[in-house]
């Protein structure tokens, strides 16, 4: 509860942003104004405060007040003395619209960034040093950095600082914690456009990204002590193929080192700072590309600060992998050719036996070290795992993906009208390996069992579910990622953006959530040309705990893996005989689960559900699963017999002629074409008329 005292200065804060928030999109206000405005509105001002507050004077607690809403990103300030209700200052008087819950979220805010200050930081140093065109996602930064995502948002939508605009949502877009007003938000866009962090459209490329283990390299500052408090770090670094030698055989082993080549780097001093690293690289490699120069910076001062005595490295010569523990500082040495002129000092524990990287490594790590093109990665991460490793007791956590299937439960049992223990068995096959197919005849409801299994295994979350259809044109490009034209601006002449497919977008979200399922439904999975739509990615059905080097590069170099808890679930139909043309790989990576008219469970799906409408006192065909029972007798071609979805729709049911009307309209023209060309009287052999004098003979 708000004391008097604070209640009169809380008053005095809300009462000027109110005003602010009564302007038009981007106006401002100068001060002195707004003071008077203030005064104005807040009649009680001057007897309240001699009651409750008597010292100082209330125009200083309106400046106190605003700072304060400032440094959370409610107000927004310029250097003549102006000030703007920004869109979360706007917002928040309707999130929060008495003074009580108001004044306790001001304050918890400001109090959350003063604690802070040193990640806030942090923060705002990553984003001024991140390559050109990548960008960080906000939940993770924040995440990573242990502060309010919010918070961070709000404030650095409203501060300002470089590269402001490069934190966004998992999607690449704006994070809607900004709360922008019309203006802000066609501002902030205009940005991310005119920089290249985004395409016309707003939305960032998901290969630019920056993951955890990307942050890991930039947020450093204040972790550089040697201290036994110091949290321990450990490291990759590549020596297999330097300049043409294999180090790791010839040097790092043998003399107990591993090392960099920085044959044009000038000779800095182990522990030098960033800025330090930065400005001797632009220089000194200057030949080099953007990205490429700021890539070196990170290296070369992870290698010469963030690295302390006592780390983790780990090295791999193909996949023999070797852990071993740093035992001095860096520092330059004279090398052959320079292939090794920045040491350390490394005490390997495993010179003659190396681990196999696939079986010893925890699956994120071994990916990581799989792919070559990275040469000092951070892999603190995984500190407790590398410490059971080196026979060490775990200081730190042990990496841990929970990640399970929900068991099938009677609910959606009745929700399908199929056995409980068929969809367990479902669950069943897809926690050993999570790819099923669904197949058989058409209206056997494949698709909606997929739809309907792929919503029970996520919870019911939307965002974690896609489907897509293949068919013969469909194309990796459209499936997991491709180039598209972008339209140029002002007259200029458009390029190529890499857009993400359903795959690459699901993957991306799964590896972030790795405790939630994810599922994607392909429906009618053998009308595309599986070899021309999976590419590389064909392996990783097979094999998730391996990594895979993608087609147009976008994996940053770490190599991509299709994540544990991205579940597949597609359909076929039979009738088309394409089923036949699945080859052998295709039916190892996946499950099959038949759904035949003629067989359990769907042979007794339309029993079950007309027994359901019985039940609720709905309108039925009574003889609806006889006839349907009938017509598939008469059919020779299994492939070609009729599934019940065609006769569970309550229109079928409830229309007088709805009956009579799929069977003329669906299933005779269906037969038709089945028959085209042999002489069959379809009407004659599988019309109502025809069967339902079937029935009635049987009867008789």
């Amino acid at each position: 509860m708000l004391t008097p005292n604070k209640r009169v200065r809380a008053t005095i804060a809300r009462t000027a942003l109110e005003i602010l928030a009564g302007l038009d999109d981007g106006e401002k206000l100068h001060k002195d104004t707004l003071w008077t405005l203030v005064e104005q509105r807040y009649t009680d001002l001057a007897e309240d405060w001699a009651a409750h507050v008597s010292k100082g004077e209330p125009r200083t607690s309106l400046v106190w007040g605003s700072s304060e809403l400032a440094a959370i990103g409610w107000l927004a300030k310029d250097g003549w003395g102006n000030w703007q209700a920004t869109g979360a200052g706007r917002w928040s008087l309707t999130e929060y619209p008495d003074l009580e819950t108001w004044s306790a979220a001001v304050d918890q805010r400001y109090q959350g960034w003063n604690r802070n200050r040193p990640r806030f930081e942090q923060a705002e140093k990553l984003l001024s040093l991140l390559p050109e065109g990548s960008w960080v996602a906000a939940d993770t930064l924040a995440g990573q950095l242990g502060v309010s995502e919010e918070l961070l948002v709000q404030r650095f939508y409203r501060m300002r600082p470089e590269g402001w605009h490069r934190l966004l949502n998992g999607e690449g877009t704006i994070p809607k914690e900004a709360r922008l007003t019309p203006n802000e938000r066609a501002e902030a866009e205009k940005l991310l456009v005119e920089s290249g962090t985004a395409g016309p459209d707003g939305r960032a490329p998901s290969h630019q990204r920056l993951d955890r283990a990307d942050l890991a390299q930039y947020l450093d500052a204040g972790d550089t002590s040697d201290s036994d408090e110091a949290k321990r770090r450990a490291w990759l670094v590549r020596g297999s193929n330097v300049q043409g030698e294999n180090l790791v055989r010839s040097l790092w082993l043998p003399r107990g080192v591993c090392s960099l080549a920085a044959s044009r780097l000038r000779e800095l001093p182990a522990g030098s700072n960033r800025e330090d690293v930065q400005a001797a690289v632009a220089e000194d490699y200057a030949h080099l590309s953007a990205a490429e120069r700021s890539r070196l910076a990170v290296e070369y001062h992870a290698f010469l600060t963030r690295m302390r005595g006592g780390d983790i490295v780990l090295t791999n010569d193909g996949s023999a992998v070797y852990i071993g523990v740093v035992d001095g500082p860096a520092g330059f040495t004279a090398s052959s050719d320079n292939r090794a002129n920045l040491q350390r000092a490394v005490s390997w524990r495993n010179p003659h036996s190396p681990l196999d990287y696939a079986d010893a490594l925890p699956a994120d790590a071994a990916n990581r070290i799989a792919n070559p093109d990275t040469t000092v990665v951070d892999l603190t991460e995984f500190v407790g795992d590398l410490e059971k490793l080196l026979g060490e007791e775990p200081e730190q956590p042990v990496t841990s993906r929970p990640f399970t299937l929900p068991d099938a439960t009677e609910a959606l049992a009745a929700e399908l009208h199929l056995p409980a223990e068929w969809l367990q068995e479902c669950v069943e096959l897809l926690r050993d390996r999570p790819q099923l197919v669904f197949y058989g005849p058409p209206g056997t409801g494949k698709t909606y069992v997929a739809q309907a299994l792929a919503k029970h295994l996520t919870g019911g979350k939307p965002e974690n579910t896609q489907l897509v259809q293949f068919h013969p044109a469909y194309s990796y490009e459209d499936f997991f990622e491709g180039y598209r034209p972008r339209p140029g601006g002002d007259g200029q002449a458009g390029g190529f953006e890499l857009v993400p497919g359903p795959l690459r977008t699901l993957a991306d979200a799964a590896r972030k959530h790795p405790d939630e399922p994810f599922v994607l439904v392909i429906d009618e999975i053998n009308r595309g040309n599986l070899a021309k739509v999976f590419g590389e990615l064909y392996f990783l059905l097979e094999y998730r705990d391996r990594s895979v080097n993608l087609l147009y590069g976008s994996d940053g170099g770490l190599g991509f893996t299709l994540p544990k808890n991205l579940v597949l679930l597609a359909t076929m139909n039979t009738a088309d005989r394409s089923i036949a043309l699945i080859d052998a790989a295709m039916r190892r990576r996946f499950w099959f689960r038949e759904l035949h008219p003629s067989a359990e469970p769907a042979a007794g799906v339309l029993e079950r559900w007309i027994a359901a409408r019985v039940s609720a006192g709905l309108p039925v065909h009574g003889d609806a699963a006889r006839l349907l029972a009938a017509l598939n007798e008469r059919i020779e071609d299994r492939d070609f017999r009729v599934g019940p979805a065609y006769l569970m729709r309550a229109a079928v049911h409830e229309h007088p002629r709805g009956l009579e009307r799929v069977w003329e309209h669906q299933l005779l023209p269906l037969l038709e074409e089945h028959h085209y060309g042999d002489d069959t009287d379809v009407a004659g052999r599988y019309g109502l008329a025809a069967l339902r004098k079937q029935l009635a003979g049987d009867e008789d």
